[in-house]
């Protein structure tokens, strides 16, 4: 196949066609799994110290044996294999399930060695005069399990919800629980008022997210308040401006939530001053 993609799985390097899984591997029948996603930039990966960190976090809470040591050149590896080298913009990911054995909700009685897997592939920032236009978003329910903070593959409630966008014509949906609104389906909510950038508390009913603490240290450097707080959904609607900030999303702006604009239904100067931050902060220009 024509510049077909090359993966890694459990120790090789292989055309994305070749690559096999058994049936039996718990990932595919419990989502019994971890993953990450790490940005890179021009070939360099992004943060990815703190991505391992959290990879290393997620492996110990789900009690699967496997060390990251060798992760840094497995991504390092795959965006060379698959001509990323000179990328503006792309990310890898990587995947550990705890193995392949008999179905059965326990642990394997023996150890197995772990499934891991992982894939590098460009990414698509819109162009700067599209993110100027900003992007719309829903609420919906939070249904999702209540270790959220661990990153596992079982995201079939975040699927519906990301639907439930789809189907309503917008980019994001905003995940409420108990009236709060906490996240996007994959990546993190952020609310401006009175120029305070305003996010939910790391706690387990939101992902961790590195991008997240990354915009706000950004912020505290720059001078701009930061408030790590609940968000009742009806103050969110009163916000000045909103935005979410995730791996692939970078920061992206909303201006309607459920059909109102958000402040004047405009990008705010406080997410636009976070992205031109993030932007040199990345050596980007806006444009993939």
């Amino acid at each position: 196949m024509k510049n077909e993609s090359i993966v890694y799985l459990n120790g090789e390097f292989v055309p994305k066609s070749e690559a096999r899984v058994p049936v039996e591997d718990r990932g595919f029948l419990f989502g019994d799994a971890v993953y990450e996603a790490t940005p890179a930039y021009r070939g360099e990966p992004f943060l990815l110290d703190r991505h391992l960190a959290r990879l290393s976090r997620g492996l110990a809470a789900l009690r699967i044996d496997y060390e990251v040591g060798a992760m840094p050149e497995i991504h390092r590896r795959l965006i060379a294999e698959n001509g990323l080298g000179g990328a503006p913009f792309s990310f890898v990911y990587v995947q550990v399930t705890r193995g392949v054995a008999p179905r059965g909700h326990a642990f394997p009685r023996e150890p197995v060695p772990p499934t891991v897997y992982g894939f590098a592939s460009p990414a698509v920032r819109p162009p700067r005069s599209r993110w100027e236009e900003g992007y719309a978003a829903v609420t919906v329910p939070d249904r999702r399990w209540g270790r959220v903070d661990v990153k596992v593959t079982s995201l079939v409630a975040n699927v519906l919800a990301q639907q439930a966008a789809a189907d309503a014509g917008v980019e994001d949906a905003i995940l409420v629980r108990d009236g709060m609104a906490l996240e996007g389906t994959h990546n993190n909510l952020f609310a401006v008022f009175d120029g305070a950038v305003t996010t939910s508390p790391a706690s387990n009913y939101i992902l961790h997210g590195i991008t997240r603490g990354f915009v706000l240290e950004r912020a505290e450097g720059l001078g701009i308040p930061v408030d790590e707080r609940a968000i009742p959904v009806e103050e969110l609607r009163e916000a000045d401006e909103v935005f979410f900030a995730g791996t692939t999303s970078e920061i992206r702006p909303t201006v309607e939530v459920d059909g109102r604009p958000v402040g004047t239904g405009r990008v705010g100067p406080v997410t636009r001053r976070l992205f031109d931050d993030f932007l040199e902060m990345t050596g980007g220009s806006g444009e993939s």
